[in-house]
């Protein structure tokens, strides 16, 4: 669809555009110039616990639905039904998985980055390279996806070009990352929460007027099948039903929240681990509501538009597009409420693009820089500028991605599909440190290795499968003269780029909007394989890297392999020592963090240990000559003479 009407009809819609984008800028940057200053590399990474609950969980709660809620599930209603609603279970199930499975083995050691983590416990910087690697390639994958997104509808509705709204998210978020780290970016995460909010609450009530009343917002879907739920199919390459939808976001989110930099730096930024705990779980009505707004949306924008589909009459080209033209079509009548709403899109993207960029400067740094001869030693003041240039650079990076995206074919489907294929072998490396007590770094590093190469080979073989892409039936039966608003018209010219734009909802794959020509399926190996449901490529790739790395482990066992038993989760600790085989070794003296004299002195964040055992939770915490102090962000710890080892079964031990 391109834009109907003049400038002069849309400036009000342009000024508030303007002024909303410069406002949800500089408010996050305020206590860059007016308030405290951000002196230290944990400042910039963690925000030294100054952001409150309410922040953080909105902040997280974005960050788990991301640009997708806006768009993709509106426009899945109304042309698919219900069925991804119910990736809803796996998003609240893996809530507190996350919190008494993760969190109390990350909080326990105060790490900076989460593949650090990898690091102390298969003490093998092979593994951590791997997992962090993978982070960011994907990362930048999907923050290209990310920030493409909105330049579509914003060139589609209000004119803007694509490569304006590219540039201006991307030097944006190089202004966030240079000034403003964590703090800047949960509180722009904030003000576009609210945002959003509001605007669903407006359509939601534009739709009810238009089509006389709040209960035929559910009525008129459900009569035309859009609301199937518990849909049990046995089938696997089915796109998604019941099952696919729980499993396969079960654990995509479990990889996301656990293991992900950017969430997990959220989970870190807080005081004690029972704010963390209270929070994620307070966190799970609060995505259920902003999860269910957005398809609630959906249902009342097909309530209106039921006996006139606007993509069937030749309105809009694509399915997202749904959106954009309601807002268009229904808020014609209040100038500014379409220029807010595009921004909402501009700043959506851009703060998804800010938390991440934060994310993957710490992670480059932590994991790759620090521990070159030319960085070590260099001041926490010179630390912090190398992660905001690293920050800058990634942010051209992703902008050059962006570009790529609307210029090169086959590119989003399979930056998209690449996010489930590599969900499941970071899962399963974390998965395999915290619960598998046997593992060591050779078995990580092959079943990572050997998962990455099985899932990339179906993600990319299911490319070469032409698979029916099956939409509801609508109709354009009811269309008349006043169905859309007098400044609608069809479009009348191509789009502005050389080629056809490619279809872009989200991060995540299963948002696949394009229309192909169905062909007859092929069968045999390994068409089978290739045609299983993208819905389950985290669940594959978790149990391959789970599997391959325990029988490595197995015939690669070593004493070397010894580590601190506080690097395991204590349930799985306490399993270990019922079952029959080798006994398993640990370091029993592992200063696995320095010490820092200075920032004990300073610092009024409370000891995670210490919170671990008020809190009482049947968590193992650390014995008394265990010599664990969470005091410092340094992650490279002194060269220490190895510590001698005790067998699992020493009394010592068992507090």
């Amino acid at each position: 669809m391109m834009m109907a009407r003049s400038f002069m009809d849309l400036i009000w819609d342009y000024a508030v555009f303007i002024v909303f984008i410069i406002f949800s800028t500089l408010f996050p940057l305020w206590g860059r110039f007016f308030g405290k200053k951000e002196k230290t590399k944990a400042d910039y990474v963690f925000g030294l616990g100054t952001i409150s609950m309410g922040a953080m969980m909105l902040s997280i709660a974005r960050g788990t639905l991301g640009v997708r809620s806006f768009l993709g599930y509106p426009s899945e209603l109304f042309y698919r039904g219900s069925a991804m609603w119910e990736t809803l279970y796996g998003m609240v199930t893996a809530y507190p998985v996350v919190c008494f499975i993760f969190i109390p083995v990350y909080f326990n050691l105060g790490v900076t980055s989460v593949y650090q983590y990898l690091d102390l416990r298969f003490n093998s910087r092979l593994v951590r390279c791997l997992a962090s690697g993978t982070y960011i390639v994907r990362s930048l994958l999907n923050l290209g996806v990310t920030v493409y997104t909105p330049t579509v509808a914003m060139n589609t509705v209000i004119g803007v070009p694509y490569w304006a709204s590219l540039i201006g998210i991307s030097a944006i978020s190089i202004v966030f990352n240079l000034l403003g780290g964590l703090k800047a970016a949960i509180t722009a995460d904030v003000i576009q929460g609210v945002t959003m909010i509001l605007i669903s609450l407006g359509i939601i009530v534009q739709a009810m007027i238009t089509v006389g009343g709040f209960d035929k917002i559910f009525t008129i879907p459900a009569n035309d099948d859009r609301l199937n739920f518990f849909n049990f199919t046995g089938d696997v390459t089915v796109r998604v039903d019941t099952t696919s939808a729980w499993l396969g976001q079960l654990f995509m989110s479990l990889s996301i929240f656990g293991c992900q930099q950017n969430f997990v730096q959220r989970y870190l930024s807080m005081s004690t681990f029972k704010e963390v705990r209270r929070t994620l779980m307070s966190n799970i009505p609060v995505v259920i509501v902003l999860f269910c707004l957005a398809w609630i949306v959906g249902m009342g924008v097909y309530a209106v538009y039921a006996v006139c589909d606007p993509m069937k009459a030749g309105y809009i080209n694509k399915m997202d597009e749904i959106l954009p033209f309601f807002v268009e079509d229904k808020f014609a009548y209040l100038p500014g409420v379409l220029g807010i709403f595009m921004a909402s899109l501009f700043n959506g993207a851009l703060s998804l693009n800010v938390s991440n960029l934060n994310s993957l400067a710490t992670v480059t740094w932590e994991d790759f820089l620090s521990h070159l001869p030319r960085f070590k030693g260099i001041s926490d003041k010179q630390q912090l500028n190398v992660i905001k240039f690293i920050g800058s650079i990634y942010g051209v990076i992703v902008m050059g991605v962006g570009f790529s995206v609307g210029l090169l074919s086959g590119v989003i489907e399979s930056s998209m599909l690449m996010t489930s294929a590599t969900s499941g072998p970071l899962l399963g490396v974390f998965l395999l440190a915290m619960l598998v007590p046997l593992a060591n770094w050779k078995g990580a590093a092959c079943g990572m290795v050997v998962s990455h190469i099985i899932t990339l080979w179906i993600t990319f073989g299911s490319l070469t499968v032409s698979k029916e892409v099956i939409l509801l039936p609508t109709t354009i039966e009811g269309c008349t003269n006043d169905t859309f608003s007098s400044g609608i018209t069809k479009p009348t010219k191509s789009w502005l780029l050389a080629n056809t734009p490619l279809e872009v909802e989200s991060e995540f794959s299963y948002f696949d909007t394009t229309t192909q020509t169905p062909v007859p399926p092929a069968t045999g190996f390994p068409q089978n394989i290739y045609s299983v449901s993208y819905m389950y490529y985290s669940l594959i790739g978790t149990f391959l890297t789970v599997v391959v790395g325990t029988l490595v482990s197995v015939l690669t066992s070593h004493t070397d392999d010894a580590y601190d038993r506080k690097l395991l989760h204590p349930i799985a600790y306490h399993c270990s020592k019922i079952f029959p085989g080798k006994e398993r070794r640990y370091i029993s003296n592992p200063d696995i963090r320095p010490k820092d004299v200075e920032s004990v002195e300073n610092s009024t964040k409370k000891s995670p240990l210490e919170e671990l055992e008020r809190d009482n939770l049947g968590f193992d915490t650390v014995s008394e000559q265990s010599g664990v102090t969470v005091v410092s962000i340094d992650p490279i710890p002194p060269k220490l003479a190895r510590p001698e080892v005790y067998r699992k079964h020493d009394t010592e031990t068992d507090h």
